[in-house]
């Protein structure tokens, strides 16, 4: 059972309903069965441990925000499946996570720049309630009386942390927000932030602004859903996780490079953000080993020029 709101924190919380009337049900929640030869290597020994002893890489600096014109679009990405967007009304920040540790995993690549470096941020967006989207330390910084919107179940998570108002959002709702549209989509995943908190929701976002369009994907393995996605939405920009497809257990929750184009040519969309590798090593693959691959499918398949690899910390403007 979800953990119930104080009488305070349900004023506070906002169930938001879309013109597509009842919200669609999670269908695509996945049996997290892992694969039967799981146990046959050790994640503890051949990637936690060695990753203790390797500095973090990267560096930081004070970012140089351009100025941003309407109908431009700025996206400076923080590392993993954090981002800043600007437009020239609004900041918004996804997933955001300035965390140097995942409880015992370490933060192998700075973010870029430091969280005070940030501009006015006016709208948070989080993706689902994992460790490494979802970090109450950093909300609690960025907190400054805003609204932000996460799934159904993970309001009680995120209200207490300095927030105006929380936006619980079920597959396809939408909310506006001053000049944004932000919608969830579905996803291949789970939302659990403990082993038996199954109530979560989990998704991505779909944000459209000044006649473009940003899908964040949130943390999804390949699904049949990305071409249906495409088809409600005519999206610019597809944020896509390629990283942590070998995870400790086999289980299937994340896309790897090669699928990251194909549910990219599904959404139909024109620019490609990797995004959920780098900066934590969740899986057994190397940390170079997603950017290269994606690359290499991308060539293969002509959309070479359409793959964005960003650094973190450097603003770049659609």
């Amino acid at each position: 059972m979800p953990i119930p709101f104080s009488k305070k924190s349900r004023r506070n919380v906002v169930r938001q309903a879309s013109d597509d009337g009842v919200a669609a049900k999670h269908s695509t929640r996945v049996r997290l069965r892992p694969r039967p030869d799981w146990h046959k290597r050790n994640f503890l020994t051949s990637v936690l441990i060695p990753s203790l002893f390797i500095k973090r890489s990267g560096d930081r600096a004070q970012p140089q925000f351009p100025k941003i014109r309407a109908g431009e679009i700025c996206i400076t990405w923080i590392g993993h499946a954090s981002f800043l967007i600007q437009t020239h009304e609004v900041n918004i920040l996804i997933d955001p996570n300035w965390a140097k540790w995942l409880k015992v995993i370490k933060r192998l690549k700075q973010p870029g720049f430091e969280i005070h470096h940030l501009p006015s941020i006016d709208f948070v967006l989080v993706t689902h309630a994992h460790f490494d989207h979802l970090d109450r330390r950093t909300l609690r910084h960025v907190a400054a009386d805003q609204p932000i919107v996460v799934p159904v179940g993970v309001g009680n998570l995120v209200h207490d942390l300095g927030f105006h108002i929380v936006h619980e959002l079920d597959y396809w709702q939408t909310v506006q927000l001053g000049p944004l549209k932000i919608s969830l989509t579905p996803c291949h995943h789970w939302g659990a932030r403990f082993l038996a908190d199954l109530h979560r929701a989990f998704g991505g976002f779909v944000v459209a602004v000044d006649g473009r369009t940003i899908f964040h994907c949130g943390d999804s393995a390949y699904f049949p859903g990305f071409k249906e996605i495409g088809d409600r939405y005519k999206i610019d920009i597809a944020l896509l996780p390629i990283g942590a497809y070998e995870p400790p257990t086999g289980r299937e929750v994340h896309m790897n490079p090669e699928q990251a184009v194909e549910a990219f040519l599904e959404l139909g969309a024109k620019t490609l953000v990797p995004m959920h590798y780098g900066t934590f090593r969740l899986g057994f693959e190397p940390l170079h080993e997603p950017p290269e691959r994606l690359l290499a499918c991308a060539r293969a398949h002509g959309i070479e020029e359409k793959v964005l690899l960003m650094i973190e910390g450097r603003p770049v403007v659609l």
